[in-house]
């Protein structure tokens, strides 16, 4: 039997939990802010260790989701959602039916889309239960967001190269990427093009293997990633891997990925500011996703070309982040949350048409 609890949290408009042991089900849902339009964020599927992890997870993956469409102007608000379950093992029609259930009862404040753990055709199941749903493989909706967050951490790691070396031609930089995901491995093929030479780790040895070999890369075991000597680093994994224990290990000029919350607290990137390392906020480089789901509640239906040329403007708003950064002497993360909060405050991209789910 289904249960579904609401828990109150400082700072959050609303945060269930959902629970069906009959069907393998707890979840979380939390809703942010949705000043500027419904919540709208993925639903990750992952093997935490108790509850509390889980909690804290979607808490701090909801408020990055505020601030990642607050700065890219989507009319959408911040909320995420997370299931306790290996996704290899647990992931059943059940379960997902079961959370499509506690989605449904939100009525449209939190719109869910695939994230680490699912896929776009675990949204198509958890669809026929509830119409809150968004990134789905149809005519009419955006399709896997994955090639448009790709091409978002691209032109933001051109961003980084331009302010670090007056160009952003990306020839013979040695990037580092670790996560050779949905994300990880398309971003790995836009740099090898580019002309990059490329350093690769993933959990998984086989897939590191099968992408270096296309991709001309070095593979490195994922415990060496953050002490590789190379120009930029790019986390596309799990978050919070930048912290009190790597940052001393650190041998790289800019840190340019698409995992979300990469910072284990902002102070971390007051100390990446001291030691004069670039560091492309996460929620903004990785937006390339949101932007494209936003696309298709676009009164005028969803256009590819529309969501592509919105994922361009990542390169313009991360050197506008780097220039202030400079000129005020204070670190890029805090640039980020400082616009983020002015358009919050004052409606800047606000939604005007009222999406109607069918």
């Amino acid at each position: 039997m289904l249960t579904i609890k609401e828990i109150s949290i400082s700072g959050y408009e609303k945060v269930i939990e959902g629970v069906d042991p009959s069907r393998g089900l707890h979840c979380f849902i939390a809703i942010h802010n949705t000043l500027l339009g419904p919540s709208l964020g993925g639903t990750r599927i992952h093997p935490y260790a108790n509850a509390q992890d889980a909690l804290n997870d979607v808490l701090r993956l909801s408020k990055a989701m505020t601030y990642k469409s607050a700065v890219a102007e989507d009319g959408l608000g911040g909320g995420k959602s997370v299931i306790i379950a290996d996704p290899s093992k647990a992931k059943t029609p059940e379960l997902l039916y079961a959370f499509a259930e506690v989605i449904d009862s939100l009525k449209g404040i939190y719109i869910a889309a695939e994230d680490v753990g699912s896929t776009i055709e675990d949204m198509a199941l958890i669809r026929q239960k509830t119409p809150y749903v968004a990134a789905l493989s149809s005519e009419k909706s955006s399709g896997d967001p994955s090639r448009f967050t790709a091409w978002g951490v691209f032109r933001g790691i051109q961003a980084v190269a331009k302010k670090i070396w007056h160009s952003k031609s990306l020839r013979g930089k040695t990037i580092a990427i670790e996560g050779l995901g949905n994300v990880g491995h398309k971003l790995a093929n836009i740099l090898f093009w580019e002309g990059a030479s490329l350093i690769v780790c993933d959990i998984k040895e086989e897939l590191a293997h099968h992408i270096a070999h296309d991709n001309a890369a070095k593979i490195i075991s994922p415990d060496k990633f953050y002490k590789v000597e190379c120009d930029i680093l790019a986390p596309c994994a799990m978050g919070g891997t930048i912290n009190s224990n790597t940052i001393s290990q650190l041998r790289c000029k800019a840190i340019a990925g698409s995992a979300n919350n990469q910072l284990e607290n902002s102070k971390i990137g007051k100390q990446l500011f001291d030691k004069n390392i670039l560091y492309a906020p996460d929620y903004i480089i990785n937006s390339g996703g949101i932007i494209n789901a936003a696309a298709e509640f676009d009164e005028r239906g969803y256009d590819p070309s529309f969501a592509r040329d919105k994922v361009n403007h990542i390169y313009d708003i991360l050197l506008n982040i780097f220039l202030k950064s400079e000129m005020e002497k204070i670190p890029t993360n805090l640039v980020a949350d400082l616009i983020a909060e002015h358009n919050l405050s004052q409606g800047i991209g606000k939604r005007r048409n009222k999406i109607i789910f069918k």
